[in-house]
């Protein structure tokens, strides 16, 4: 009986012993919180941004390397590579070993908050034997605008040209790579509510400027565009008033999608009579290269 006492006595001392020792290790591993939820995935590599919001991330494959543009919202931080504090704009990291991301540079944006300053969209296009990366400087602050750089040495990038300034409302772009379109959403309305129309008279909060970027350095203004009931001198209530929020191409389409929340509109419209037909923005002409609207 004492014999049996003696090995349970045992047995239970090597549970709390073990116990003891799961206990000790798991309070010196690092805590993962909940984990990330993946399916088909597994989360390989991470680099913090210095820090910065991130909006539209871009990937493009380079001179045999793997580079990665992300636009940010507005707001300010310390760059550790310059020792500077920088308004938030554009970070270009080198993935090519997702494993171990570089930080290469990072390009500042426009002053202002979240919503208001930043450089959020980036598109970036191979044209003339170089790399361009075609950037919004700004969202909702006064003088915003779009603008390219060479970023064909990734680590130096270079301003190549300012495509538009003098905006209210900068968002989702377009830019075809093998023509060199660019389709950019702007506004300029000095007030939305009550409603005080900028300088080129469109009474909606984003519309569409179509630039020819085929030599990056040197646009080419194409046109305005937008729905009927947005353009100047037009009257009544204004058609979708938030207005465009981004197009997609895709062969002889190009896909305009209006408002954002609610009461939105998707607008799919020929290309070939969108870029060669009439400019001027009075119904006719903005009907003219519509296929359908849902």
């Amino acid at each position: 009986m004492a014999a049996l006492l003696r090995r349970h006595s045992l047995i239970l001392l090597g549970l709390v012993l073990i116990s003891a020792v799961a206990w000790s290790v798991s309070a010196q591993t690092p805590s993962r919180g909940h984990g990330a939820e993946a399916r088909d995935m597994e989360l390989v590599g991470h680099d913090d941004l210095q820090g910065r919001t991130a909006y539209q991330p871009t990937i493009h494959r380079q001179s045999g390397r793997v580079i990665a543009y992300v636009g940010h919202h507005g707001g300010k931080a310390r760059n550790p590579l310059t020792g500077v504090d920088e308004d938030n704009g554009t970070s270009i990291v080198d993935v090519t070993d997702p494993a171990r991301p570089r930080y290469l540079v990072h390009i500042p944006g426009a002053v202002g908050g979240p919503e208001q300053g930043g450089a959020q969209m980036a598109r970036v296009c191979d044209r003339q034997g170089k790399t361009y990366l075609l950037r919004t400087f700004g969202n909702s602050v006064p003088n915003s605008g779009d603008e390219v750089w060479d970023v064909t040495d990734p680590a130096k990038p270079q301003k190549a040209s300012t495509v538009v300034t003098g905006l209210t409302s900068t968002h989702k772009n377009w830019w075809e790579c093998d023509t060199g379109i660019a389709y950019l959403v702007a506004g300029d309305l000095a007030k939305a509510d009550p409603l005080q129309v900028g300088p080129s008279g469109w009474r909606t909060g984003r519309m569409t400027k179509i630039y020819d970027l085929s030599d990056p350095t040197k646009p080419v203004f194409i046109r305005d565009f937008g729905l009927a009931g947005q353009e100047p001198g037009s009257t009544g209530p204004v058609t979708i008033a938030q207005g465009a929020h981004g197009p997609i191409v895709s062969g002889n389409r190009v896909y305009f999608a209006y408002g954002t929340s609610a009461d939105g509109a998707l607008q799919i419209v020929d290309r070939q009579k969108l870029l060669t037909g009439p400019k001027e923005p009075t119904p006719a002409n903005l009907n003219s290269p519509e296929v359908s609207r849902l």
